[in-house]
């Protein structure tokens, strides 16, 4: 065990799927050529007013309720003042002293809450641009909405950023307010590392690291800055407060600048825009709307409808998914047959995330819970349901138009025998096979019966009855 301990604190901006800016009415759309999606107001040109966008705020009192954040019924925008190429004002609209959400958490798997100071709501930067040799401003992205969610520094290990990053990431997405697309910048983590010696209350110097897209990259800056702050301490010598970035092609920090405190923004009010006055009414209105919590809604899969933790988690993934696998398997018994035919049948024919995330197939939920009926009071076999699945795939029409009376009667265990014997009889070679060592032999006959019976027969009964009878 090192002699020190990490601490970390993440600021995580998310940026809000708002169809416009935060105070005007430029598209939000990523990607376009530069500079199309600006105007006077977002680049800051004289004698423009900044108007504020009520869904930013909406987006925002989401987010603090689903980590549990206090909502406040006053709050204020703020200009934080700063010189950089890409913020075309020399200020950035934001919110300091007074902002929307306060002390919420997030709870980790191994029961840590980690602590959330604030959330509040702000307009992006624009872009610089690296190319040639030359750098290029993109303006598109400023004045795009963002909300910073900021933690205390509860953080003690790289495993629990990475997870805590997730969890964010996948709330955010799952509410609705952002796409959460780290690649394209959609959400970033500025990560804040300290060490300390074990055992100590007192919190070390921290380093700033910014803007990080990925949870590969956290995870690796988090530990190159680790054992960075570790060798320097055991060398005798201090850690520099500064801000840094994570050179990815080396896999090391690199220091910008010296670390900023709020005093060196200048913080003051904005003298633009009104206080925010947010009623506890429309709060709970608001709260009414969220969807139920994901890592609630994958424990009652797992714990009341028998769905594995691997299929929970793929399929929490995808709010639409997750709601038609609700709809679907309403009354039933297991939730085990709709998880496996969604993840495998069903995404299988769609070939995109966009699809996954709009999911849209062809077979109405009602329609496959009528189907999945079948199976949870035992009329028909898992084979059965999936052969049937794919028809009402590729129609979208119920499951009776390709089920007869004989095929919900099933087959006997008289009858299951005497297909078995007959698989048997007319398949030799696979007896030879599978008597001689071979044991996968046994699925050719297992396959015979199936056919025979045309998917009626449960494969699983099927196959231990066969190799009962070769032994």
């Amino acid at each position: 065990m090192s002699k020190y301990e990490l601490v970390a604190g993440l600021e995580t901006h998310v940026e809000l799927a708002t169809k416009t800016k935060i105070f005007c009415s430029c598209s939000t759309a990523f990607g376009g050529e530069p500079n199309t999606h600006c105007c006077p107001v977002c680049i800051g040109l004289p004698g423009t007013l900044p108007k504020l966008n009520k869904k930013v705020v909406e987006y925002a009192v989401m987010a603090g309720l689903a980590t549990h954040c206090k909502i406040s019924e006053i709050s204020t925008m703020a200009r934080k003042n700063y010189v950089y190429p890409d913020l075309s004002k020399n200020y950035q609209i934001s919110q300091f002293d007074m902002p929307l959400c306060t002390n919420g958490w997030i709870t980790l798997s191994n029961g840590r809450k980690i602590r959330i100071t604030r959330i509040h709501i702000e307009e992006d930067a624009g872009k610089l641009v690296h190319s040639h040799g030359k750098t290029y401003v993109d303006y598109n992205r400023g004045g795009v909405p963002l909300i910073e969610i900021v933690s205390e520094p509860d953080i003690r290990s790289i495993d629990e950023a990475k997870e805590y990053v997730e969890k964010l990431q996948l709330l955010m997405h799952y509410i609705g307010i952002s796409d959460c697309k780290m690649e394209e910048g959609s959400m970033r983590c500025d990560v804040n590392v300290s060490v300390r010696p074990q055992g100590s209350s007192q919190l070390g110097t921290r380093t700033e690291i910014k803007n990080m897209n990925s949870t590969s990259f956290i995870t690796k800056a988090m530990a190159y800055e680790y054992d960075r702050q570790c060798d320097l301490l055991d060398s005798g010598k201090k850690v520099a407060q500064e801000t840094l970035r994570y050179n990815e092609t080396n896999e090391c920090t690199e220091s910008m600048r010296g670390k900023e405190d709020a005093d060196d923004y200048r913080y003051f009010p904005e003298p633009d825009l009104p206080t925010i006055h947010v009623t506890p009414d429309w709060v709970e209105k608001i709260r009414m709307q969220l969807p139920e919590d994901p890592t609630e809604r994958t424990k009652r899969w797992t714990e009341k409808l028998g769905v594995s933790e691997t299929d929970a988690q793929q399929l929490i993934c995808y709010r639409n998914a997750a709601d038609y696998f609700d709809k679907s398997v309403k009354g039933l018994k297991s939730g085990k047959a709709a998880a496996s035919c969604i993840l495998g049948q069903i995404f299988r024919r769609m070939e995109t995330e966009k699809d996954k995330e709009n999911f849209s197939p062809s077979v109405t939920p009602e329609n496959f819970s009528a189907l999945l009926k079948l199976l949870d009071t035992g009329k028909i076999h898992m084979n059965l349901v999936k052969s049937t699945l794919e028809k009402m795939l590729d129609t979208g029409k119920p499951y009776h138009e390709f089920l007869s009376e004989k095929d919900l009667a099933g087959v006997d265990d008289k009858q299951l025998e005497a297909l078995c014997k007959e698989a048997m009889a007319k398949n030799s070679k696979a007896v030879d096979d599978y008597r001689a060592g071979k044991e996968k032999a046994v699925k050719a006959l297992v396959g015979y019966v199936m056919k025979t019976t045309h998917g009626r027969a449960d494969a699983k009964k099927a196959e231990g009855l066969l190799i009962k009878l070769l032994a």
